[in-house]
């Protein structure tokens, strides 16, 4: 039986040895607003340091000790923002990022202690699986405390989380119809410019009311060239967007086009049957144009890289475009072939008219 003594002796000690810290508790309660636009569906703690959020002065007599949040930074931020702020998973999904979390005390004036908060909060919304960045929030705060008064490190804290938590509510209620990265929805608005120019510009753009003239070959006919004439035809956009009701609208201006001074004929080549040639040449740079609108259905872009979206269709139908000028020059010989011009001619007007021209 003296064996045994020893024994719980043990035991006892290694019970003292091994009781849970001190951590700081979070208290939950009830914000003063209902979020209408978001949700917080994440927390992530992405300090540089992941150590304990606090350093404590528990007693005067000893240096600050580390104490940590309740479960650890992130889950105990998240807890106590699940406890305390509505969630509807219908609305927005915000993820929010612990970007930087310490509080530490240090000896103050006549015996106080005085504590120091640093919190940085970042929000991100999380679209089509992609979290983009929206605003960040720094909660810096100030406090002196009696020795032995502990209540004002849990409340600095939680007050400093709820005036972060407030300033992401006031940002996405005065912003949610307007910011690019909250917008839900996708439109493309596309205008063709068929803008007339004077004889004097360098340009024309595609217009079916107004066909090609010799007038507009400008460049001189190249030495030891076979060909009676040559067009240089040309396809661009450009645009910018806007955010109008919680939806971006892509504005783009499609040009087709020929430049003057790149476009030559020949003395022998002022007939109207070249001049056909040339213009359904001008005709195929409209068609491709209009398959590339087509091909800007809202439904099959990405609201994240809509931009990327659109370049990618039109290198691939200025790709096509160049193949299928090379076909047409091919099986006509350049018009020299009359039947097979006659078949193009034929399917052109045919495809205009399905694009309503």
């Amino acid at each position: 039986m003296p064996l045994l003594r020893p024994l719980l002796l043990s035991v006892s000690l290694l019970f003292l040895a091994y009781a849970p810290p001190p951590v700081i508790a979070l208290r939950a309660e009830t914000l003063p607003f209902t979020p209408t636009e978001f949700y917080i569906a994440d927390v992530l703690d992405q300090r540089p340091v992941k150590s304990a959020f606090a350093q404590l002065i528990l007693r005067p007599d000893r240096p600050a000790e580390a104490i940590d949040l309740e479960g650890g930074t992130g889950p105990a931020i998240e807890r106590y923002i699940g406890q305390s702020l509505k969630r509807n998973p219908r609305l927005r999904p915000i993820v929010l990022r612990i970007t930087a979390g310490k509080l530490t005390e240090t000896p103050g004036p006549r015996g106080s202690i005085s504590g120091k908060l640093e919190l940085g909060l970042a929000f991100d919304v999380r679209r089509e699986d992609e979290n983009l960045s929206l605003i960040s929030y720094a909660g810096n705060a100030r406090y002196q405390r009696p020795p032995g008064q502990t209540d004002v490190i849990e409340k600095t804290i939680r007050q400093s989380l709820n005036e972060g938590l407030k300033y992401l509510n006031n940002f996405m209620n005065n912003r949610a119809e307007s910011y690019p990265a909250l917008a839900g929805g996708l439109k493309i608005t596309v205008t063709d410019v068929k803008t007339r120019t004077p004889a004097s510009s360098d340009t024309v753009f595609y217009d079916p009311d107004r066909a090609l003239t010799w007038d507009d070959f400008r460049a001189p006919p190249p030495p030891n060239n076979r060909y009676a004439a040559q067009i240089m035809p040309g396809v661009a956009y450009e645009g910018h967007s806007v955010v109008e009701k919680g939806k971006i609208n892509v504005l783009l201006k499609l040009k087709v086009f020929m430049i003057k001074s790149q476009s030559w004929v020949k003395e022998a080549g002022h007939n109207d049957y070249a001049l056909n040639h040339e213009q359904r040449h001008f005709d195929i740079a409209r068609l491709a144009m209009e398959r590339f609108k087509k091909a800007l259905n809202p439904d099959s872009l990405s609201l994240n890289d809509y931009n990327s979206n659109i370049q990618y269709r039109y290198i691939e139908m200025y790709r096509a475009l160049g193949e299928r000028q090379q076909r047409y020059d091919a099986e006509t010989i350049h018009g020299i072939n009359q039947a097979a011009q006659a078949h193009w001619n034929r399917q052109i007007d045919a495809e205009l008219r399905s694009f309503g021209y």
